[in-house]
């Protein structure tokens, strides 16, 4: 019997009408899905689902330039210091990384999240990147790209045809990439140590770095996590959730065996969890970063959204994303399960071994939001009380900030980044600079 049958029924059920304030879907025991949503219009008009207007009739042309360009050419078109930086890992991944240089100013790395590239940091613009506003302040920015994202998708032995390139989740990245990233940037300045702040996954492959690398912890100033990840248990995305409970075989039909690749028919299946009948944004919709945070109107600046959509999503692999559906359906934070046979030969145990948050010694500060579909509060206290040296737990003084408002959002410096700036400072004495 064909896939398309539990799609197509899948789909039927959150075909919904525009009355209803949010959607629920339940399969037996199971509850895929409970999420209220939002009703989101377009430069303040609403656009229905079958219409013909298109983004670029409206767009300024500087805009549609900044979709199309890479992280590199849009932090020099706005006159800023861009270097590019290649760097390769101990098991053979080639990464890129970026940087808005500042020779002699404390480093500071930013590492996006699911789906995202160095270019999240920027792409807003002067005055409204954290990327540029951390320069403007004195600091030496760097960005970097894990594997299999837009800049980082090359190996010394295979390529992205091959399956083999594409088998790791979050795992490698914070066993292999990161640490590879902070020593390159670290014999790169000539300093001990410097600040770091991820996004979403990238505070997941921080937690992970220090609980198989806990050495590299003497490395880091202070650790910042915006909407940072660890537990899943409370997660309300439909597609991490779709994801720990569908079948696995169904599952790589919609999304692919290898590269995460969302076909239409996965793409409709959510569509309408964030977006009604009557009042629509085509790129919001059909866009599966969206689709797996949601997003906040009054924080999205609808604008910019050609250049959201130029370099979201950036890329992943399927295993990755099924490493996040896991997190979810265990409750716990925990390596790649494998299944009991295999998890036995590759861990010598049945369930894979959770990952040692007690590692994490260096300096943390939490920033979570009320209504974040990925890293809700609820999880975020979980992590909380696992860290044995957070400075900071700042729940963001807005009832409707949500997981991409931490990178994008229009009031982001005012609510957050202006107080990001200030602890930092505060914990700046201890760098040391290198013989």
């Amino acid at each position: 019997m064909s896939a398309k049958v539990p799609i197509v029924a899948l789909t039927l059920c959150l075909l919904h009408s525009g009355l209803v304030e949010g959607i629920s879907l339940s399969l037996g025991d199971i509850t895929l899905f409970n999420v209220n949503f939002k009703t989101p219009t377009f430069l303040g008009r609403s656009v229905a689902v079958d219409s013909n207007v298109r983004l670029e009739n409206d767009v300024d042309p500087n805009i549609q330039e900044d979709s199309h360009l890479n992280t590199y050419n849009l932090i020099k078109k706005y006159g800023y210091p861009a270097e590019n930086h290649t760097l390769q890992t101990d098991d053979g991944y080639i990464l890129t990384l970026h940087r808005i240089a500042r020779p002699g100013a404390t480093p500071v790395l930013l590492v996006h999240g699911l789906l995202d590239s160095s270019a999240t940091w920027v792409m807003m613009g002067p005055n409204k990147g954290l990327g540029y506003l951390l320069y403007d302040q004195g600091y030496d920015v760097w960005m970097a790209n894990v594997r299999g994202n837009t800049y980082s998708r090359r190996h010394v032995k295979y390529s992205t045809h091959h399956a083999k390139f594409w088998d790791f989740t979050f795992h490698e990245m914070g066993k292999h990439d990161i640490p590879a990233t902070i020593d390159y940037i670290l014999n790169a300045t000539e300093v001990s140590q410097l600040h770091y702040i991820g996004h979403s996954q990238g505070t997941v492959v921080f937690w992970i770095m220090a609980s198989e690398k806990p050495e590299y912890m003497d490395k880091i100033i202070l650790m910042q996590g915006l909407a940072p990840v660890a537990f899943l248990k409370h997660c309300r995305s439909p597609v991490v959730n779709f994801l720990a409970e569908w079948h696995l075989s169904l599952v790589l039909k919609l999304i692919g065996v290898h590269e995460f690749l969302p076909k239409n028919e996965f793409i409709s299946m959510f569509n309408r969890i964030i977006c009604d009948e009557t009042t629509i944004t085509k790129e919001i919709c059909s866009n599966v970063i969206f689709l797996t945070t949601g997003f906040d109107k009054l924080q999205l600046n609808e604008t910019m959204l050609p250049v959201i959509v130029g370099h979201s999503p950036a890329g992943a692999s399927t295993k990755q994303m099924q490493h996040f559906g896991q997190l979810n359906r265990s409750g716990g934070f925990r390596q790649y399960d494998h299944g009991w046979l295999r998890n036995h030969w590759i861990y010598g145990t049945i369930e894979p071994p959770s990952y040692h948050l007690e590692n994490v010694r260096a300096k943390v500060a939490l920033y979570y939001g009320q209504n974040d579909w990925l890293a809700p509060p609820e999880d975020v206290d979980m992590l909380y009380r696992k860290l044995p040296n957070v400075v900071e737990k700042y729940l963001v003084d807005d009832k409707e900030f949500n997981h991409l408002d931490f990178i994008w959002g229009i009031d982001a410096r005012e609510l957050l980044w202006d107080r990001m700036l200030e602890i930092m400072r505060n914990n700046e004495n201890s760098v040391i600079k290198g013989v």
